[in-house]
């Protein structure tokens, strides 16, 4: 098996494996390929990783999880002028919104040499806020009331609202130059007619430390230095992605030689990972860091079982996840209760919690008319059977362990649980992105410090075929007292005021159970001892970002 992967790597674009190559190439491995190279398109943490590669935002957290200027010279805060408040006329109301000002980085240049521009800031809001495009942060582009270019370099953004967030930026910019005459010409076949994926090799596209140079769909990406970069020359000549959807083979892979290393954003589960490392630690760094990564299960609400608050507690009372964190995952990953992290500021000790209570679990079902037993599976006074199908991500070997496990542990209530997987790049590109599941998804959102759940809880956000897919809230959560929490959280500048609405945010969120929480993931980076400035960040920024400081010592 190992021989057969090998050769298979080996024959990508005619290269042969890592331990063949020279010095300057990195071979990664990851578990997935994008389903498209766009950067607001799409919402995939492989392709995340590899846009880490070949973009910038214009602000980023950093690794000690401070707002940070990226692309921009300076960051704009009210304090230094780059931001005010400012007052606009809507439908005969006065309201209060921002001006937030950035100026780009002024040898930011796109791989073709055309400047990276305020043009192409005034582009992406356009696409962004045009509902035909799909893209995935229309909210974030709709708050943007108006933009200024004061000169190529410097532009004013107008916010329709007062936010704490304000000058928090994380959105890549598109080159204008290449991606708006496609776009002109049929918003609505913007998507399926970018440049990103229908030229992904032309060098305009990037203007970062690299560039796509060729790719093989789903399987290898290669990237080559963009001889446009302005920050520090990148240590390596070539960094080719391997994405081997298996886990399993993934690790096959690096054991023999046809990658070098497996990005810890998208690689081995954990536990893997530390029987990796107990085999294996010898040979190389192993990294784990914990962070803002929740592991859970969207629900879709729209499913008239899951629809009941009941069937929904007693999901969560039927498992015992600190049984599963304790005995997969040697406790690194510990049970989540709601959808922020213990590490982030605005955390709430106080939320409530579900302990593993089967009885509990077996009342609520029978409060809920699921009282009637057939060979083990619990029937309505109709003669249905109550059947939840669970989806994630095939090969994903962790997952469908502890999808198995959860699967046993609903069966023991009188849960049939059928399970359907897919590949990542059908699962997320189209599944569950469309809402095409009927019953459970399992999957990880990645967030920054502080980051408000709009996009995945506001009722605004409930991707349809009339929004163009638009938004993340997957589940189709509609509830008022979320959405009037989530506008208060963001329009608050005072941050012991905003801690105690997140405070009943979580509680509301815990109450309501729209997703079934599991755990708080800890990623494992297993790092060659010659490979050395990979630092990662405990949040949904990716180590890529950051792929200039990477460097070589002492590698054979």
């Amino acid at each position: 098996m190992r021989r057969l992967l090998s050769a298979i790597g080996a024959l990508f674009l005619g290269l042969a494996t890592p331990s063949a190559l020279a010095a300057e190439t990195l071979t990664i491995g990851i578990t997935q390929y994008p389903s498209s190279f766009h950067p607001t398109l799409v919402s995939m943490l492989a392709q995340r990783y590899v846009e880490g590669l070949t973009l910038r935002p214009i602000t980023v957290y950093d690794h000690d999880w401070k707002l940070v200027c990226m692309l921009c010279t300076e960051l704009p805060t009210i304090e230094n002028g780059g931001a005010r408040r400012e007052t606009y006329e809507k439908d005969g109301e006065t309201k209060e919104g921002m001006a937030v000002t950035y100026s780009l980085h002024p040898d930011a240049t796109w791989g073709d040499g055309t400047p990276v521009s305020s043009d192409d800031m005034l582009f992406t809001w356009e696409m962004g806020r045009d509902e035909r495009s799909g893209a995935v942060s229309l909210e974030a582009f709709q708050r943007i009331l108006s933009i200024d270019i004061i000169d190529e370099k410097t532009f004013t953004l107008h916010l329709d609202r007062v936010t704490y967030s304000y000058n928090a930026f994380s959105l890549a910019l598109l080159p204008a130059h290449i991606e708006r005459p496609i776009f002109e010409a049929n918003p609505a076949e913007y998507r399926n007619r970018t440049a990103f994926d229908r030229d992904p090799f032309n060098p305009g596209l990037a203007f970062g430390p690299y560039r796509l140079a060729a790719a093989e769909p789903g399987s290898a990406m290669e990237f080559l230095p963009n001889p446009t970069w302005w920050g520090p020359k990148p240590a390596f000549d070539k960094i080719i992605v391997r994405a081997i959807e298996n886990t399993a083979a993934l690790e096959a892979n690096l054991l023999s030689g046809a990658v070098d290393t497996i990005a810890g954003e998208i690689g081995l589960t954990l536990d893997q990972a530390l029987a990796f490392e107990k085999r294996n630690g010898d040979k190389f760094d192993m990294v784990y860091k914990s962070g803002l990564i929740y592991e859970h299960i969207d629900l879709n609400l729209d499913n008239p079982i899951l629809a009941d608050q009941r069937v929904r507690k007693a999901l969560i009372h039927a498992l015992d996840r600190e049984t599963i964190s304790a005995q997969l995952f040697q406790g690194r990953q510990p049970v989540a209760h709601a959808s922020v992290s213990p590490l982030d500021s605005v955390h709430n000790p106080e939320t409530p919690t579900y302990p593993y209570d089967p009885a509990k679990a077996k009342a609520l079902l029978d409060e809920a008319g699921w009282s009637v037993m057939k060979r083990g599976i619990r029937h309505n006074a109709d003669g249905e059977p109550l059947t939840i199908e669970i989806m994630t991500t095939a090969g994903n070997r962790s997952r469908e362990l502890v999808q198995q496990v959860l699967q046993s542990q609903w069966r023991q209530i009188g849960i049939d649980i059928t399970v359907r997987n897919q590949p990542a790049r059908v699962f997320f590109g189209e599944t569950v992105s469309r809402r095409k599941f009927t019953g459970m998804a399992m999957f990880a959102w990645i967030s920054s410090p502080e980051s408000v759940p709009l996009t995945t809880l506001s009722s605004t956000q409930i991707p349809t075929e009339a929004n163009g897919w638009s938004g993340q809230n997957y589940t189709g959560f509609n509830n008022a007292e979320m959405d009037a929490l989530i506008d208060g959280i963001e329009r608050e500048l005072d941050f012991e005021k905003r801690k105690k609405l997140w405070a009943r945010l979580q509680t509301l969120y815990a109450e309501e159970l729209p997703v079934i929480p599991l755990y708080w993931r800890a990623n494992a980076f297993p790092l060659p001892k010659w490979l050395k400035g990979v630092r990662p960040t405990g949040h949904q920024l990716t180590t890529t970002l950051w792929v200039e400081e990477w460097r070589v010592e002492g590698r054979n």
